[in-house]
């Protein structure tokens, strides 16, 4: 029965990938109540995938690639629209894109190179989306209850952590090389 199951993680990921056209039209139109709902709904079935996947026993190959390549649609997508509507910081924007892009390059890199290499994520890598993941409703919630907010302190964290996460997957991805090297 388990083996009829095994693809809702997938499925789930395949989902958050259709909800970014509407998230990212949704801020573009500044439907901000919209954009959240849509988003956290989102946010949600990362979590979800990634729960179901470890405990049941679901994983698949394809969603070991599948569920990366949704984080990054989504939070990527979101980052870009929110700064090409000047609603975050230029220097986030690049900042957080860029760790994104260098994720997905180095896995490439990795799986390339290694044969049946699969990235895993680390903690840190989770805290940071989940950081990032609270970034962005806060920009959301400051455009929908219209209030400001100094952003001073968020950005200093959103940016500390995202910079540690990618220093230690870059880390990682040396040593699996060098390891893998030495064999």
């Amino acid at each position: 029965m388990t083996k009829y199951f095994i693809f809702i993680p997938n499925l789930l990921s395949i989902i958050r990938i259709a909800l970014v056209y509407p998230i990212l039209n949704n801020i573009y139109l500044g439907n901000f109540k919209i954009s959240i709902a849509i988003f956290l709904v989102a946010s949600l079935t990362d979590a979800l995938d990634g729960f179901l996947a470890r405990k049941m026993g679901w994983q698949t190959d394809l969603g070991q690639i599948l569920d990366p390549v949704a984080d990054k649609l989504l939070l990527s997508g979101t980052v870009f629209i929110l700064w090409l509507n000047e609603y975050i910081p230029f220097y986030i924007f690049v900042i957080l894109i860029s760790r994104d892009v260098a994720i997905l390059v180095g896995a490439a890199v990795q799986m390339s190179l290694i044969e049946s290499y699969t990235p895993s994520p680390n903690l840190l890598g989770k805290l940071t989306t989940s950081l990032q993941i609270i970034y962005i409703s806060i920009v959301f919630l400051t455009e929908i209850i219209d209030f400001s907010i100094s952003f001073n302190v968020l950005n200093i964290i959103t940016i500390s952590v995202t910079l540690l996460s990618l220093i230690v997957y870059t880390l990682n991805w040396y040593k699996d090389l060098r390891d893998y090297h030495n064999e």
